[in-house]
């Protein structure tokens, strides 16, 4: 198989055309920015995707429309904006006056040091115009939509306000149209480079990857590179041949029936979730917790999925529901519970040339109870010590199937097979919980590490499966609304 090859990259940079060739595969966005282009405006804080300093908005056409996201500028490989438009913060003052978002900034004293200030405005740029009326926004929104930008001196108030009165100033619309017309007139996405340091693959078709991955199959796939991009910025490694599976359009495909939900493998995290938070509101709370924005925006869920982290925060949930991937090659697919993927730590049942296409998961069921935690040492922007996710069917006041799987407790993603083997069968009451709780240490020996010790883990482990008691039995008498009340500290004045 033959796939056109090109010696340059084409993009949009800041609503022009922009060409470049002759760079390493892996070279990041933020470094041909400041390194290449001398526009040094966007800045280098964590180089791992954390910090927002390197915040850019990137437009992608999505049919007849063009989708404006922030990304980490830091882990973007310069090859995967091919045929798509960058926007920095040089492009918000074009034409010689502030944008409102940086304007607000100015008049809510919203920058101190100023390093990580032109993160900020890319994103409030970013919620300015997907609430170009200001409506279907708010503090809590606009605080999730910052919760990639990190600051060290403000204390972020100061900001918020200045995300609020961005909207009261005067508008400075955005061309959407005529950045798509541009995005049309870019020269054909081509599907392959080729550097000294290593090739890159963009295949157009499942089948086009497919049969890559049959005759490379130790390649390296790349949706979002928001934990391969850390590969090469702190391990230094080589990855040797890239197989980046974004511009498959079948890898895209998001359906809805009446039983399942598919997710293709190249969906984001953002519209995944968003999909799967229609049908379990639980998962909101961890949707809006899963890093930051800009990394839900560039990650897949099949790239989360498909990692294998013991401390991914979708497995969890995905195996508590009972969800299923779907594996392809060239010879066919085959479905397997999500359950059975992961067979050790970072190992798994797929074979080599394998790869996952879809995750279907099924949607709610009469009498299903379903709740999804994550317990981390920050509430934004961390990786979990514990994430934990439970699924119960109550029929006749009994509990017929219960799911219960944890993240941060084994090698894998795992489900607790003694603490459901507890739960089945039995009433929903006080005496099933305590004794499915005490089963739980049956099924885990967790470690101690950085995040958590062990005997913390396992008391997480047995609250959280009895706030689930309490949130769910009938007879529990518990209110978690009144609850929390009784430990919300009253507003300062600011």
């Amino acid at each position: 198989m033959t796939l056109p090859t090109s010696d340059s990259i084409t993009f949009l940079l800041n609503d022009e055309p922009h060409s470049v060739g002759g760079l390493p595969p892996t070279l990041s966005l933020l470094r041909y920015l400041r390194e290449h282009l001398n526009l040094t405006g966007t800045k280098e804080g964590c180089a791992e995707g954390d910090c927002g300093a390197c915040t850019v908005v990137v437009g992608e056409k999505h049919g007849d429309t063009l989708a404006l996201k922030t990304h980490n500028a830091c882990i973007a490989y310069l090859p995967t904006l091919h045929g798509k438009a960058v926007y920095t913060v040089e492009y918000l003052t074009r034409n010689g006056s502030a944008h409102p978002a940086q304007q607000a900034m100015v008049d809510c004293h919203g920058s101190q040091c100023g390093f990580c200030t032109p993160g900020f405005v890319m994103s409030l740029w970013q919620h300015y115009e997907a609430h170009i009326d200001n409506s279907g926004t708010s503090r809590a929104q606009l605080a999730n939509d910052l919760s990639g930008n990190l600051c060290r001196c403000t204390g972020y108030r100061p900001i918020l306000d200045a995300g609020e009165k961005m909207f009261t100033l005067p508008r400075v619309p955005f061309d959407y149209s005529g950045a798509r017309t541009k995005l049309n007139a870019l020269a054909q996405v081509a599907t392959r480079f080729e550097d000294a340091e290593g090739r890159y693959f963009a295949p157009d078709s499942l089948a086009a990857l497919l049969q890559l991955r049959r005759r490379l199959p130790d390649s390296t796939l790349l949706a979002g590179g928001t934990d391969i991009g850390l590969w090469t910025n702190k391990l230094f490694r080589s990855l040797g041949t890239i197989i980046y599976t974004r511009n498959v359009p079948e890898l895209h495909a998001l359906t809805v029936d009446e039983n399942h939900v598919s997710i293709g493998a190249a969906v984001s995290l953002t519209d995944a979730y968003n999909t799967v938070c229609a049908d379990y509101p639980q998962l909101t709370e961890l949707r809006d917790r899963f890093a930051s924005l800009p990394i839900r925006n560039a990650g897949t869920l099949g790239g989360n999925v498909a990692n294998g982290s013991p401390i991914g925060d979708s497995a969890p949930w995905l195996i508590a529901l009972g969800a299923e991937v779907v594996l392809s090659n060239v010879d066919g697919e085959r479905t397997i519970p999500l359950a059975s993927l992961y067979t050790g730590y970072m190992q798994q049942s797929r074979q080599d040339d394998e790869i996952l296409r879809a995750i279907i998961i099924p949607r709610p069921r009469k009498d299903q109870q379903f709740h999804c935690w994550k317990i981390s040492k920050r509430y934004d922007s961390d990786i979990s010590a514990v994430c934990g996710a439970f699924s119960l069917i109550v029929e006749s006041g009994q509990i017929s199937e219960a799911r219960v799987a944890f993240g941060g407790m084994a090698a894998t993603t795992a489900r607790a097979t003694d603490c459901e083997a507890d739960l089945l069968g039995q009433a929903w009451t006080r005496n099933t919980v305590d004794s499915a709780m005490q089963a739980l240490d049956r099924d885990y020996t967790p470690m101690s590490d950085m995040r958590a010790s062990k005997s913390y883990r396992k008391t997480i482990a047995r609250n959280l499966l009895y706030r689930f008691y309490l949130l769910t039995a009938k007879d529990s008498g518990y209110d978690e609304e009144q609850s929390l009340r009784a430990f919300t500290l009253p507003e300062i004045a600011v």
